[in-house]
């Protein structure tokens, strides 16, 4: 064995820090560095051969504990690829397929079950002995394994889904040695078929070569070609060996093709919100012209497949076969030489809207849990990468309700703890430890210090960490898209993004999707993965919080490769979760007594976590954290019924910590039965990174917009749809400083102001920007049936009353406020005439609308104006709205609201009433009765000469069911 390695020391002579636009990581070893064997402590490619890719060293994967060598100094831990187990020896490798669960623990209680490594054959070259087992090749789903005596030498290439193993050597005869139970049933020239273990294999050597059987040996000279397949067939102990040899008959015309790469490409599709991905193999056919071979498939991906190649006279179909696994049933695909998935999207929302605590008796009582949250929304319990994370995301999320309902200072307390906070961490000063990222070149790292759970030593949980850092980054966006640019802290929270999941094949200095794993469509916690059971991960829904924060980050800075590598994240593993850890596969045992886990690993699932024994924590770290990113958790709400319900016999009664998560998970099954849960346990003890008015915000809108409906899908990442009780909720976010309009699959049709949230349906509503309050549609009181009367005298035909228009409206070039934009593209306002600050309307845009009539909702003027002033110096440009309620040509309410500073930099910017506020304002307003609305925009400052984007350029009244017309 190699001896452990210690922690690096500093050089004598700092670094200077590594600029990141305003920002900046170290490159300085202010922490613990990754600990391993002890050649890793200065190479952490010690284990790796020459002939491997270059780049960072990949972690946490399936087969990690090959390269990042941790407990076991010269081989690996059990390496679960599905169907087939692999561990190295000295000897060559050790092969099982597995077909029967081990159960441990109690049914029904704490317990794991487990698809064990159980060796049945060891692949090696004769007189093999090598002293470590060393990563030649890598690809997406598949790893080469090397051993090297001197003498002797073999590669074997392994991947998920591949039950075909294939194998190069030289040096010496191919040896199988299989246990005591081995009996050969086929034996005809270069194929052997055998049992062994309890499991049917077929071992493939060159054309022209032979074999010999002696006891539990099997030998081959391979005619001295050097490289040999071998099998693992789809049958069972209780097949006849007419069916293991018409497998074998089905797997010889692949025997010899080499997976030599394999690759997946991801493609979203805004329109249909589907993420299609093509799952590739490279291939090279040793023997025969076919470039197929068999591929099994798990559940996932079986769920969505779409298309499959295939080559050969297999051609790609579905045996009738299928393998057993810790997944459940994988369908083996005979020929396969790429398949492709669609796998839906169903959207993300920064928060659930207010549709229920917007306005009177709940408006109130969330009101008041805001002003106990108003003087520390972060309240921060301690100060590493995880525990800062989880205190900007209860930040984030008072940010967000604030915003809904116009609480602004408790909404710009909270962004403001949020920046400071980011800010510290996204600078590095020289000699700072603390309160910094530092980037490690030998592992292609970057780690945060104070680091926490191992996320220094073993590479652990990075995703978990830095999502809540990323999503505090896009709600920050939203707010201060300055602070989001790369010339700011934007290139900072990209480098926090490629550390954790790199989505960029070309970015060298990162692992491509390290907690990723591609093919399994989950992540991987442990950096190493040096576990008898393989890798695992326990918390999947913080892994959603990294795909949700990189999904909104992208839609909230304009990138949209970063976007659809978060859809691309988010939708496989709402997949795999769904399947996994809540059990859709039903790969759960019978005799395990759940369906649900708290963990994952390689070999099975455990009804258990790392850090606890309660029901509530093993079930609700795969609900946390609680946010409109995780909407995914309700997509089967029959489902969170029955895991609460599990929780609950588990527990012997109600949940008695962490109620909040679990209520709030409930909710997204049954709200009502949450809120009813919420309302009767008022002092409930609060869970770190949840919040009182969140969690009521959260059960009490859940409770009127019902369960997530995933049959209708939006155009736009942000969006969402609710039923109740048969009625659907449309919910939109616009999270960035354009409006747009949002089209749902049903034909449903959202217009979204910059920052805010819309809804429409069963439920009325938008907020956001700095205000928002409304009221679900309610149902029409019957009237009752009318008392006969004479017929009447015959009358003229009514006039038809006028049709509802939306409360959105376009300036035009025209001067008046349109539902649709003009044909004009821009309008010009006029150099700033008379005081600074005041100026001279008549010089701007005056957009009007008259013969107005709509009752008042409540909620506060919204507007989102492009404004160019070109290379113009000190412009700066202010908009009035006014409202004449009743058309009698006095204004009743006048809002004027602080003006917007332009740049000199050629190019639209958004002047919207999310980054200023209401500057004065005269009267108040109430409804209007054939009332006009009028709209100013002028400059009151600077020589300039200004652009306004008529395109876009639009403004949102606080009035429901508008009519323009004569009353």
């Amino acid at each position: 064995m190699i001896a452990l390695s210690t922690t690096s020391t500093a050089p004598a002579l700092a670094a200077d820090p590594t600029p990141v636009g305003a920002g900046s990581y170290t490159t300085e070893q202010v922490g613990p560095a990754p600990e391993g064997c002890a050649p890793l402590a200065t190479d952490a490619r010690a284990f790796i051969t020459d002939s491997a890719p270059d780049g960072a060293v990949p972690t946490n994967d399936w087969w990690s504990s090959l390269s990042f060598k941790k407990f076991d100094c010269s081989m690996s831990e059990p390496l679960h690829a599905h169907p087939v187990s692999y561990k190295p020896s000295p000897e060559g490798l050790g092969l099982s397929y597995t077909q029967e669960p081990t159960l441990y623990g109690t049914p029904g209680g704490i317990g794991e079950f487990h698809y064990p490594y159980s060796q049945d054959l060891v692949v090696g070259v004769d007189g093999l002995n090598a002293s470590v087992a060393e990563v030649a090749d890598w690809s997406d789903w598949t790893v080469t394994p090397s051993w090297n005596d001197g003498t002797r030498s073999m590669t074997a290439t392994i991947g998920h889904g591949l039950p075909v193993t294939w194998f190069e050597m030289a040096g010496g005869d191919a040896v199988l040695s299989g246990g005591s139970d081995l009996r050969v049933w086929l034996h005809d020239g270069a194929r052997i078929g055998f049992s062994t273990g309890g499991a049917d294999y077929v071992a493939f050597a060159p054309s022209g070569s032979s074999w010999t059987v002696s006891g539990s040996e099997l030998r081959s000279g391979l005619t001295g070609k050097g490289y040999l397949s071998v099998a693992a067939l789809p049958t069972t102990p209780a097949d006849g060996d007419a069916a293991r040899t018409a497998q074998a008959d089905a797997f010889t015309p692949y025997a010899y093709v080499e997976v030599t790469g394999t690759r997946a490409d991801y493609v979203y599709d805004e329109a249909t919100s589907i993420v299609r991905t093509t799952y590739s193999l490279e291939t090279e056919a040793h023997e025969g012209g076919n470039a197929g071979t068999i591929v099994s498939l798990y559940p996932h991906q079986e769920a969505y497949l779409d298309e499959v190649t295939g080559d050969g006279p297999g051609g790609g179909a579905a045996s009738d076969r299928e393998y057993e696994s810790a997944r459940g049933t994988m369908t083996a695909l005979v020929g396969a030489t790429s398949f492709t998935t669609d796998t839906p999207f169903t959207g993300v929302l920064p928060e659930v809207p207010a549709v229920a605590t917007s306005e009177g008796d709940a408006h109130a009582r969330l009101d008041a849990l805001l002003d106990a949250e108003a003087a520390d929304p972060m309240s921060i319990d301690a100060d590493d990468t995880y525990w800062t994370g989880k205190a900007l995301g209860r930040a984030v999320r008072i940010a967000e309700i604030a915003d809904q309902l116009g609480r602004t200072s408790v909404r710009d307390t909270a962004l403001e703890q949020i920046e400071t906070t980011l800010t510290d961490w996204f600078t590095a000063s020289p000699g700072e430890t603390e309160h910094l990222f530092a980037y490690n070149e030998n592992w292609g790292t970057l780690v945060g210090f104070p680091a926490a759970y191992g996320s220094d030593k073993e590479l652990n949980d990075h995703h978990f960490h830095y999502g809540y850092f990323i999503v505090a980054a896009a709600t920050l966006a939203r707010f201060d898209p300055q602070w989001a640019t790369d010339e700011q802290f934007g290139g900072m929270v990209d480098e926090l993004i490629a550390d954790a999941n790199n989505y960029d094949r070309s970015d060298r200095r990162y692992p491509y999707l390290r907690d990723f794993d591609i093919y399994a469509g989950h992540d991987w916690a442990a950096g190493h993965g040096a576990f008898v059971n393989g890798n695992n991960q326990e918390s999947s829904s913080e892994g959603q919080n990294f795909a949700n924060g990189l999904i909104q980050w992208g839609v909230a800075t304009g990138d949209d490769a970063a976007r659809d590598a978060g859809i691309y994240l988010y939708a496989t593993q709402t997949a795999a979760i769904q399947h996994y850890w809540f059990d859709q596969a039903g790969a759960m045992p019978e005799g395990f007594g759940h369906s649900t886990v708290g963990m994952i690993w390689g070999s099975g699932g455990a009804y258990a976590t790392w850090f606890s024994g309660e029901a509530e924590m093993i079930q609700g770290i795969n609900t946390l954290p609680i946010t409109g990113g995780h909407l995914y958790l309700g997509l089967r709400p029959d489902d969170v019924v029955a895991n609460y319900d599990e929780l609950v016999a588990v527990n012997n009664g109600e949940p008695t910590v962490w109620q909040d998560i679990l209520w709030s998970y409930l909710a997204l099954g049954d709200g009502e039965r949450a809120l009813a849960a919420l309302d009767g346990d008022p002092g409930y003890p609060v869970e770190e990174g949840e919040s009182r008015a969140h969690t009521y915000h959260w059960v009490a809108n859940l409770a009127d917009l019902g369960t997530p409906d995933p049959t209708v899908t939006a155009d736009s990442p942000v969006a969402a749809v609710f039923t109740k009780d048969g009625a659907r909720t449309y919910v939109a976010s616009n999270i960035t400083q354009s409006p747009l309009t949002v089209e749902f699959s049903d034909g449903t049709s959202l217009a979204v102001p910059a920052g805010r949230t819309v809804t429409s349906g069963a439920h009325d509503w938008s907020g956001g920007g700095g205000g928002g309050t409304g009221e679900p549609s309610p149902d029409p009181t019957p009237s009752p049936d009318p008392t006969p009367s004479p017929e009447p005298t015959p009358s003229p035909d009514p006039t038809d009353p006028p049709e509802p228009v939306p409360a959105t409206f376009y300036l035009t070039g025209d001067g008046t406020l349109a539902p649709e934009a003009g044909t004009e593209a821009t309008a010009v306002l006029g150099a700033a005439s008379g005081p600074d600050a005041v100026g001279d309307p008549a010089t701007g845009l005056t957009a009007t609308l008259e013969h107005v009539t709509g009752e008042f909702g409540g909620d506060a003027t919204a507007f989102d104006v492009g404004l160019d002033a070109g290379q113009s110096v000190g412009n700066g440009t202010r908009l009035r709205v006014s409202y004449d309620l009743e058309g009698d040509g006095s204004f009743d309410r006048v809002e004027s609201y602080a003006y917007f500073a332009t740049d000199p930099v050629p190019g639209f910017e958004r002047y919207t009433s999310a980054n200023r506020t209401t500057e004065n304002s005269e009267g108040a307003l109430g409804d209007l009765t054939d009332g006009t609305i009028k709209v100013e925009v002028w400059n009151v400052i600077g020589s300039g000469t200004t652009l306004v984007d008529l395109e876009d350029s639009v403004v949102e009244v606080p009035f429901e069911s508008l009519t323009v017309g004569s009353a």
